[in-house]
């Protein structure tokens, strides 16, 4: 006859089995399914990511040439505005783990640049400027009007950002860019000049198809 005990540990044994298989298994075939969109023709601005606008910020480098962008509750990445321009938006994307996260050309145009950094871990003294700053991934996009920023920003524990394209490569407007692998936000930076937002805070959006802005020449 089999002891109690054994037959407790077999059940436990058995469900950490089955919630690890069920978890690899939404990875796989849910977390990272990748389906087609239907991008919008035109000058538009479309957007980067799958998910909701959590916030819009303007922004004015007479104010300050870079900036902090929070990421979570402790987390935080810092970023050039520069080369957007001298005035424009910081557009923050969450997504969520029911989301897509194949990430998107905004626009058409030439990867300028593709930057990776490294999270790391800042002095306690720092608070509450920082004590995490997020792996990130920065995509710096001229297109014929207007150069654009986009943001890849890893979760607290993530270190699985994929960048598809690279420096020099001419993107279609919501050509795939990269992927967050366990990510939750995407930042993209837009400057004020020819652009007109079509979005609120709070808006559901879709990589590729939502449109962000239009441009006017």
């Amino acid at each position: 006859m089999m002891h109690p005990t054994t037959g407790v540990l077999l059940k436990i044994g058995a469900g950490l089995i089955g919630t690890t298989l069920c978890l690899i298994l939404f990875w796989k075939f849910w977390f990272l399914r990748d389906p087609e969109r239907m991008i919008p023709s035109g000058d538009l601005i479309v957007s980067p990511a799958d998910g909701r606008i959590m916030s819009i910020e303007k922004f004015d480098i007479s104010k300050g040439e870079t900036t902090s962008i929070p990421k979570g509750m402790f987390g935080a990445i810092e970023t050039s505005l520069t080369e957007v321009g001298s005035a424009g938006y910081i557009i923050s994307i969450f997504m969520s783990p029911l989301d897509v996260h194949i990430n998107r050309s905004p626009i058409a145009g030439t990867i300028l640049s593709q930057t990776h950094t490294p999270g790391t871990f800042h002095p306690a003294n720092r608070w509450p400027e920082s004590f995490l700053e997020n792996e990130k991934n920065e995509f710096l996009i001229q297109g014929e009007h207007i150069t654009v920023k986009v943001i890849q920003i890893a979760g607290f524990l993530a270190r699985r950002i994929q960048s598809l394209v690279q420096t020099g490569h001419h993107v279609t407007k919501g050509e795939r860019i990269g992927l967050i692998n366990l990510g939750s936000q995407c930042v993209l930076i837009l400057p004020q000049e020819h652009i007109v937002l079509n979005l609120r805070i709070g808006d559901r959006v879709s990589a590729g198809s939502s449109i962000i802005a239009t441009i006017e020449p």
